[in-house]
Order: structure tokens, then sequence, then C-alpha cells
């Protein structure tokens, strides 16, 4: 049998939004190479989670097993410092990071002839391209996404489901709540409807991997 290594573990994870309980029991196994596709009903705690997951919040219980400082991670909002251009952010960014080198992120998210206008002059979309640029000068092999593709017209989601299926061949993998199509087959699907915390008399959990009948993402 072949050894997969794993880049991100989760055993009894239980999450809070505001000090209230929303998810509970939750388990996977992610590998290098592997993406993991967060699904369910709005307010179910998607955001929550991959908050408690990147470390910007402490869980209820469970156990969380990554290598530091191995999580990038991307929220709804873009985090762009608007009077700098385009290359002034993301040239912030890998000093923050300690990478070098822009061109690649330019390049991978088609900004290279927006790299001198300012961030405050971009369009919505162009905007959110720039902000996910940033996983590329991060060199972190995990990426946790909220809706990355919101502000994205048809042709910027197959170029983000590019840079993603780029970052998964070189060994990375990613965790990403959305309900889009990002073109890439090998993702599997988590529901997070069964994970719903519910008060202790109602309690049992079961997996909710598509095919999968041990909670594992192998």
């Amino acid at each position: 049998m072949t050894h997969v290594q794993s880049v991100l573990s989760v055993e009894g994870l239980a999450v809070a939004r505001g000090g209230v309980p929303v998810l509970e029991d939750v388990g996977f196994v992610l590998p290098a190479g592997g993406l993991l596709i967060l699904r369910g009903p709005n307010g179910i705690g998607k955001t929550t989670l991959l908050r408690t997951l990147s470390g910007l919040q402490p869980p209820l219980a469970g156990r969380i097993g990554c290598a530091p400082d191995a999580i990038a991670y991307a929220a709804h909002a873009d985090g762009l410092k608007s009077t700098l251009t385009v290359a002034e952010n993301l040239r912030f960014w890998a000093a923050v990071y300690g990478t070098a080198g822009i061109d690649a992120a330019l390049e991978g998210m088609n900004l290279t002839t927006l790299a001198d206008r300012r961030a405050a002059d971009l369009s919505a979309g162009q905007k959110r391209r720039l902000g996910l640029a940033r996983l590329l000068v991060t060199g972190r092999p995990v990426w946790m996404l909220d809706e990355p593709t919101v502000s994205l017209d048809t042709a910027s989601v197959a170029l983000f489901g590019q840079a993603v299926a780029g970052h998964l061949a070189a060994g990375g993998a990613a965790v990403i709540a959305t309900h889009i199509d990002l073109g890439l087959p090998d993702a599997r699907v988590l529901d997070l409807t069964p994970f719903r915390a519910l008060p202790p008399a109602e309690g049992g959990r079961s997996t909710a991997f598509e095919g999968e009948s041990d909670g594992a993402f192998l």
C-alpha cells in the first residue's frame, strides 16, 4: 500500500461562533496534493471551521494536526492596501512571508498588465484576483479559502481553478468553502450538515464524505 503524506489531520473537532457551538465531531485527513470542498447551507459554520483550522480562533474540542506556519488563509475580504499598486501589494506580502519574486503570481492571476495600477482603481473582480494572487507568494503548502470566487467572472474562475491545480500538482493542498465547480475532478466534498451541533439528547454523528464510509480524506 502506497503511503500518502498527510499535511492536515482533524479529529473530533468542535467549533463555535460567538460562543455558540455550530459544528462538532468533524474529522478528516488531507494529503499532499489533496483538495477538500466544504459544502452546507448558509450559516452552518463553514467560515468558522476555516478560521479555526487556520488558528484564528481556538476549537471547543478536538485535535488539529498541521505543521507550524503551513497555512495561508484567504477570507471574504481581499485584504489589499488601496494606495499601493498591484505589484507593490504583492511585494509587500512576499516580504511578509519571506518569499522572492512576484512574476508568477502576476501571470497566474492575469495581473501583469495591471501591475502598476493602484488597488483602489481596480474593479471588484480585479481586486479579487489580486487578493487571490497573494496566495501564490506565501510559499505555504495549505490554502484555506472562504468563497474565493466571489466577484469573479467565468474566465477568472477558470484561471483560479488553474492556480489551485498548479498548487496541488506541486504537492500543496487546499480546503475551500465554495458552491462553484472549479473544474477539478479529483476534489473531495465534505457536507457539513451532519456535523451541525445538536442538543446532547439528539447526539450522534455520521460521516459526510461522498463515497467514503470512514470519514477519512485520503
